[in-house]
């Protein structure tokens, strides 16, 4: 039973009524951008299997946002005691972290920051705090170059009735020794949520960010909406990480833009454990010269979690790479959906971009489909794609057993190896541990 922390109260249901509820005390220039970002959803026609990008998911049979509303439940206090045993417990598992954020059922009720960041400059806020308090940097990159509402019906959607988000800046060579960890927590059942994250990291500085969202099980479908926009001006250095462990009945649905101008480094990790539905749009710019950007994924799949990860590499300059790697295993009558592709413009001559998609399939009923793919516009470029799916290696399980292990041992051994290639290249403190604990969780059921 989902672990509900407070009255369901009043709902409403996603239409315009609750964009003007949303623009209540707001600025004029964000009243303006959630309008004309319902205008645009309404424009929109919902994507279907006929486009290349959602073939693989229906969303006729995966989604039902006309049975959602938005929820106006108070919002919980800035107490721990009052927050759900595990999210709770998700928290003490991390590592050291140079601040916190924690949100409950789409509203902020907790942030810290370490007081030399502070007097530093870096800002670590709720996105209305910020618009209210720092105007004119949220104002112009706010859904504007990053996720605009023209990105697609979900991304004008979100930019329409996000009902709080995260702001997070850091001033030119400032550094972050440790990341910054933000925890987030559902607890309604047949709602829809709207959250955004603003990351804006000036010339030379250096981040961390890990955000991690949970659930328990949901006794009705609810809907997870996640834009994510993230600047890395020149040289920065930017580490962003989702851990995704929603409950079943939660459809979770994430777009994803980093922007990475001269000799920047913008690495990625979507880990995805949990929720029926997952979808993830990421796109990577590579905006400047000699600039950088590395994007590992890592999935488990059991029951019937359907898993949709739909990437992009874009170089626009020269001397630019890019390197994704995604892995997956998949149990029981899962399934992973990959769809990727590298561009280079013709102005991006001396590209060096790699995509490689592993799929490990547990069960006869598992599938993953992988559709890797280029668009080559300059001559001059190092560009490869490859994608794998097969069963677990019988000659290495053998080995194993054969070394004194069980057939779980053995197998817990190989999927483990599989997938810890992913969370090797980006070791973060906790995350490692958190998501390697998770999979021997699902594996003990395999």
């Amino acid at each position: 039973m989902t672990d509900t922390l407070f009255s369901k109260g009043v709902t409403e249901a996603l239409n315009f009524s609750a964009v003007e509820r949303l623009c209540i005390g707001e600025p004029d220039w964000l009243r303006e951008r959630r309008e004309h970002a319902w205008t645009l959803y309404e424009q929109t026609p919902m994507p279907t299997t006929k486009l290349e990008e959602w073939r693989y998911t229906d969303l006729r049979k995966k989604l039902q946002l006309d049975t959602l509303s938005l929820s106006q439940a108070t919002v919980v206090p800035d107490d721990p005691t009052a927050w759900p045993k595990r999210l709770r417990k998700a928290m003490k598992e991390d590592r050291q972290a140079s601040g916190h954020i924690v949100v409950i059922d789409g509203h902020v009720v907790h942030s810290d920051l370490e007081a030399d960041l502070i007097a530093k400059g870096v800002i670590l806020s709720s996105l209305h705090d910020a618009i209210e308090q720092h105007p004119n940097l949220v104002g112009n990159c706010l859904a504007t170059e990053a996720v605009p509402p023209e990105e697609g019906k979900f991304a004008a959607l979100n930019a329409a009735l996000w009902s709080d988000g995260i702001f997070l800046y850091v001033p030119a060579e400032v550094q972050l020794n440790t990341p910054i960890r933000v925890t987030r927590w559902l607890s309604e059942a047949g709602v829809a949520q709207f959250s955004r994250v603003l990351i804006l990291a000036e010339n030379a500085s250096r981040i961390s960010y890990v955000d991690e969202i949970l659930s328990d099980d949901f006794s009705e479908q609810t809907f997870a909406s996640n834009a994510v926009e993230i600047i890395a001006k020149e040289r920065a250095q930017v580490q962003y990480v989702s851990v995704q462990r929603l409950g079943r009945g939660a459809f979770y649905q994430s777009v994803q833009r980093t922007l990475a101008h001269r000799d920047a480094t913008l690495d990625t990790l979507n880990v995805a454990l949990g929720a029926s539905v997952s979808r993830v749009d990421l796109n990577a710019r590579l905006l400047g010269e000699g600039a950088n950007s590395d994007m590992l994924g890592l999935y488990f799949g059991d029951d019937d979690q359907h898993f949709d990860f739909n990437t992009s590499q874009d170089h626009i300059s020269p001397h630019t790479t890019s390197n994704l790697l995604y892995k997956g295993a998949l149990d029981a009558a899962s399934r992973a959906v990959f769809r990727g592709i590298i561009r280079v413009k013709p102005t991006a001559q001396r590209t060096d971009a790699y995509q490689t998609n592993r799929n490990l399939l547990l069960s006869e009923n598992a599938r993953a489909d992988s559709l890797p793919n280029l668009e080559i516009e300059a001559d001059d470029v190092k560009c490869s794609h490859g994608a794998t799916v097969g069963a677990l290696d019988p000659d290495a399980k053998f080995y194993l057993m054969s070394r004194g292990l069980s057939r779980i041992q053995a197998e817990r051994l190989v999927v483990l190896g599989f997938l810890g290639e992913v969370l090797s290249k980006l070791p973060l403190g906790g995350v490692v541990e958190k998501v390697t604990r998770v999979i021997e969780e699902k594996l003990s059921q395999h």
